[in-house]
């Protein structure tokens, strides 16, 4: 069974266009799985199994996929694009996940946000209605029916006309996308900010960000686009690429996905292309240039995934706690565990911490908190 073949058959699940043959299958494996997951199976014999999955979903009119446990179970992971047993089915949740879900549970983040006015105004977007709302100088603001806000400054902008600057937070569990007046979009992760101008009146367009922030920048080779966050200076004309600079995470990373940008910091200066990314550690200021970064994990975020490679409890912990608006607690030692795959990011928080259980890490939702125990 050849790999793109795996891909096209889970892809054609999580968009509801198996056939009821390859649907009963798939579920039946995830959901036998969920009950008599053999504890002993740390790294399952992929290979071994790959062809009786297949050859049981090509026998559509006779499918014995119950009878091929316990190696059906340890393979599947291989068929559903997950690491060492962890399932990652979240986009098409089961009946049975669902009924689990009802007790102690978070659900996932929204479009949320809170956009703050030159004159100090807020304007909780979440529960704005779609059009205009509200005129800064010669730039009229507005929602669109997407969830998103647009600035549209008139044609006869006045470079003299002083700037007036804006701001909009996501908090805890929120996400949100602004095109600003040149027509670049950012799209930002929960807990995140920008701070922008109404209007682009002068030589450059600046812009300041927290948190974690994904930006398609207009082309103006006559306007360069200039990101500061609270440790650097990235400068771009055109181009793709994402920004993580959470206070709580070690690292301070920029990922470049299209054309070109410069990152400074402390009077260095890094140049990067595509696919590759700057890191700057908080214990040492020196920016260090990773090649050949996976840029889909970087961005999954922003693709509704929480994406993870060799991620430790941590790292996915914090992701987790910004994404459902929980805290985050450690019983005991934390857990010495890895995680890799992906998660559907549009599911309960009991879902997710299901999945990443069968990495041997427990978990248990009180209130607005998680607790994490071996």
């Amino acid at each position: 069974m050849e790999n793109k073949q795996e891909k096209e058959l889970i892809e054609k699940y999580l968009s509801g266009n198996c056939t009821p043959e390859e649907k009963e299958a798939i579920e039946s494996w995830y959901l036998d799985y969920a009950k008599h997951r053999p504890e002993d199976i740390d790294e399952p014999d992929y290979p071994s199994a790959e062809s009786e999955i297949w050859n049981a979903i090509q026998q559509r009119n006779q499918p014995k996929v119950k009878t091929l446990w316990p190696r059906l179970a340890a393979a599947a992971s291989v068929l559903l694009l997950i690491t060492a047993g962890i399932y990652f089915i979240g986009h098409r949740p089961l009946k049975q996940q669902v009924a689990q879900t009802q007790i102690h549970d978070i659900a996932p983040g929204t479009n949320k946000a809170i956009l703050i006015l030159g004159n100090g105004k807020q304007i909780i977007l979440t529960n704005a209605k779609n059009g205009l709302l509200a005129n800064q100088g010669n730039t009229r603001i507005n929602k669109t029916q997407e969830g998103s806000v647009q600035y549209k400054p008139s044609a006869d902008v006045d470079n003299a006309t002083a700037v007036t600057y804006n701001t909009i937070s996501t908090p805890r569990g929120g996400k949100y996308t602004i095109t600003l007046a040149d027509g670049t979009t950012a799209s930002l992760d929960a807990l995140s900010s920008i701070r922008f101008p109404t209007a682009f009146n002068g030589n450059t367009r600046e812009v300041t960000t927290t948190g974690q922030v994904y930006f398609e920048v207009a082309h103006n080779t006559a306007k360069p686009f200039r990101v500061h966050t609270k440790e650097q200076t990235i400068e771009v004309l055109g181009t793709h690429f994402n920004i993580n600079a959470y206070d709580e995470e070690p690292t301070l990373k920029t990922t470049l996905l299209q054309g070109s940008v410069r990152v400074t910091q402390n009077r260095q200066s890094a140049l990067l292309k595509p696919g590759e990314q700057s890191q700057t550690s908080s214990t040492n200021n020196k920016i260090t240039v990773s090649q050949d970064v996976d840029v889909d994990e970087v961005v999954a975020w922003k693709n509704g995934f929480f994406q993870f490679n060799n991620s430790n409890i941590k790292d996915v912990m914090n992701q987790l706690s910004r994404w459902y608006d929980v805290e985050v607690q450690y019983d005991g030692k934390i857990p010495e565990r890895t995680f890799s795959g992906k998660i559907y990011k549009n599911v309960n928080a009991s879902q997710v911490l299901n999945i990443l259980s069968y990495s041997k890490v427990h978990f248990r939702i009180e209130g607005k908190r998680i607790i994490v125990t071996q």
